[in-house]
């Protein structure tokens, strides 16, 4: 259950924690805590589910990865959770997860995005991506970036976070 300081925890981190050196202690200087206090309740509302996560949201245009794709697989189901898990946790991969499908136009239920600095690294890493799937490949595609999106984290109106 949130209380008011887990509120006003939730509304000074909304937008994105400071850049700063101690994010923590710029956050609890401003709420009147102290780092560790805004450390322990974060994690509490994560294991609670209050939050899903912490975490950077980065640029990859800004960080010189210009080329992006969602590659979307069709994978058998009943190895989707593992097969996922190995995806995800390839080191190009910024996220990976399970879709619906929608038959008969859109069998795929594997996303995974990828970033490279040119088609070539993009390339290699869905023929990575492939080679890891094997078999379970039953099919896939790619779908490119073509605009860059503008990324926030998630944010409340005006009205009171509630429970």
């Amino acid at each position: 259950m949130l209380d008011e300081t887990d509120r006003k925890i939730i509304q000074a981190t909304q937008a994105g924690l400071p850049l700063t050196p101690q994010p923590y202690q710029a956050i609890a200087e401003q709420l009147g805590l102290t780092s560790d206090d805004v450390m322990l309740r974060l994690a509490a509302m994560q294991n609670s589910g209050s939050i899903r996560r912490i975490g950077a949201v980065p640029n990859h245009y800004k960080l010189g990865y210009r080329f992006n794709g969602m590659t979307v697989w069709n994978v058998p189901d009943e190895v989707i959770d593992e097969l996922g898990q190995q995806v995800g946790r390839l080191e190009f991969v910024s996220h990976c997860y399970h879709r619906p499908r929608h038959l008969p136009e859109w069998p795929y239920n594997l996303f995974a995005m990828v970033h490279g600095k040119s088609q070539q690294d993009v390339d290699k890493q869905i023929q990575q991506i492939a080679d890891l799937l094997g078999d379970s490949n039953l099919g896939c595609d790619v779908l490119y970036s073509t605009k860059i999106l503008k990324k926030t984290g998630f944010r409340t109106s005006n009205r009171p976070v509630t429970d």
